[in-house]
């Protein structure tokens, strides 16, 4: 007898199913499991189930044999945005853009297409959300070659595929991939979702025009729509940020054609985002020495950024105390609480900790290690930690008094400090801005100036002056 359906497919890791259940047996996901059409029929639907290819098998080729595409990058004339991406945008790519709602997601995509129409390229904007007259509204905001941009607002795959066939693009914007509607699948789907993006896929290789699709987020901060979504396309580009705040972060979570750890950093103004080239001032000039406050000397990709790791130790009746962590990982929160507890004598299981990175800003590094715990050691001590000298940190009149302490290194089970990869840019970037004094652990080879190099965490709490109630490891 034939299957009279196609069984279930879950949206959030694509995992297949013959029956529902509420819970995917994947990831565990609950409710997440939709229904699917029947499989194609006939001849070539049993030859691709059964795996017999029709007529005769392909002949692979040598690598060294296969024509080389070289094709200049089309730049959108936004650096942070075209250093993410590793130099502008490879044409027949389909990069994928994804963020909370009102993050700036179609003001970044309508800054690109602007400056590319600027240089004469054909660009278009498809909006199955909004009208043209709202994005319009956003394009005067935008200002200058905005309103130059042809716009579509039409939720049908089929006529966005016809236009695109007809107008031959070298950048498309899709705003968003959750909202094509295509036959009779609800837009939003899974099925639609996975049968949208491989159309604009084949489209995008075969007319060579570089596909943007803005894609929404989950609670959780995840991409929506399966995740066979982000193996489809050839970039994933993760939009962060507070919509109360005005620093936004662009980040690339996969890129077959650049490097994944670079980041952007803009600032969400009346006339749209703008680039923040040298984001360590604007967060290292909001910086004041206090208890539970010292500068991380962090990496994003290949460029160093100074940012403010807060602190605050209170006393606590809940049980278990709260461990909240903002801007890093709460797991990693953990792990560093742990250690200050064994192999340096700092004990905050009765008190609350919260820890913030200032600005908005996450940071996912193992360096921000030592920043946290010495944040945390002094909150928890009440000392101010300063880039003077160890003997003086704490008294009046001190040299470095007023600049805050800056820092930088992954904690070890031990309690020993562990190398991190370019010492050298991170301690250039705090001298950079007067921080005179940078604790960190001991590089690989040589030495690195100002550098105040330890081994444990006991010793850089000591060195930093946040050590008056330590005790020796035993």
């Amino acid at each position: 007898m034939a299957k009279r359906g196609g069984g279930y497919r879950c949206s959030e890791c694509g995992r297949a199913a013959l029956a529902w259940t509420g819970q995917c047996p994947g990831c565990g996901a609950w409710n997440t499991l939709e229904a699917e059409a029947a499989p194609t029929g006939g001849a070539a639907g049993r030859a691709a189930r059964s795996g017999r290819a029709q007529g005769p098998a392909p002949k692979p080729v040598p690598l060294g044999s296969v024509p080389s595409e070289r094709s200049d990058r089309i730049l959108a004339g936004i650096g942070e945005l075209d250093r993410v991406l590793g130099g502008g945008f490879v044409p027949g790519s389909l990069v994928l853009v994804g963020g909370a709602p009102g993050i700036g997601k179609s003001t970044l995509a309508g800054m690109a297409l602007a400056n590319i129409a600027a240089h004469g390229a054909g660009v278009l904007y498809v909006s199955g959300e909004e009208s043209a007259a709202q994005i319009r509204t956003r394009a005067e905001r935008l200002g200058g070659a905005a309103l130059e941009v042809p716009v579509l607002a039409e939720p049908s795959l089929e006529s966005v595929l016809a236009a695109v066939e007809a107008e031959r693009p070298a950048v498309c914007v899709i705003d968003s991939v959750q909202t094509l509607s295509v036959g009779d699948s609800a837009p939003g789907s899974v099925a639609a979702v996975r049968e949208a993006t491989g159309a604009l896929l084949e489209s995008a290789k075969r007319l060579d025009v570089t596909m943007i699709l803005i894609g929404h987020v989950t609670k959780e901060g995840s991409l929506a729509g399966p995740r066979a979504l982000e193996h489809l396309v050839d970039c994933v580009l993760h939009f962060e940020g507070e919509r109360e705040r005005t620093f936004r972060t662009v980040r690339a979570l996969k890129n077959r054609f650049g490097a994944t750890s670079e980041v952007g950093v803009f600032e969400m103004r009346e006339g749209g985002l703008a680039e923040v080239a040298d984001a360590s001032a604007r967060f290292v000039g909001e910086v004041h020495s206090a208890p539970g406050s010292v500068v991380l000397c962090a990496m994003e990709g290949t460029r160093p950024l100074l940012v403010e790791v807060q602190a605050l130790v209170a006393p606590t009746e809940i049980v278990p105390p709260r461990r909240t962590a903002t801007g890093v990982d709460r797991n990693r929160l953990a792990l560093v609480l742990a250690v200050l507890a064994r192999h340096a004598g700092v004990n905050v299981s009765a008190a609350d900790v919260f820890v913030n990175v200032a600005g908005g800003v996450r940071v996912d590094e193992p360096g921000a290690d030592l920043a946290i715990a010495l944040a945390v050691a002094s909150a928890s001590s009440g000392t101010v930690l300063s880039s003077g000298a160890a003997s003086s940190a704490s008294r009046p009149g001190a040299a470095g008094e007023g600049r805050p302490l800056a820092c930088f290194g992954e904690l070890g089970l031990t309690g020993e400090l562990r190398h991190v990869a370019h010492a050298e840019r991170r301690v250039g970037e705090a001298l950079k801005f007067g921080l005179e004094r940078v604790l960190g652990p001991r590089p690989a080879e040589g030495t690195v100036v100002g550098l105040d190099a330890r081994e444990t965490v006991a010793d850089a709490l000591r060195a930093a002056g946040a050590g008056r109630r330590l005790r020796e490891a035993a």
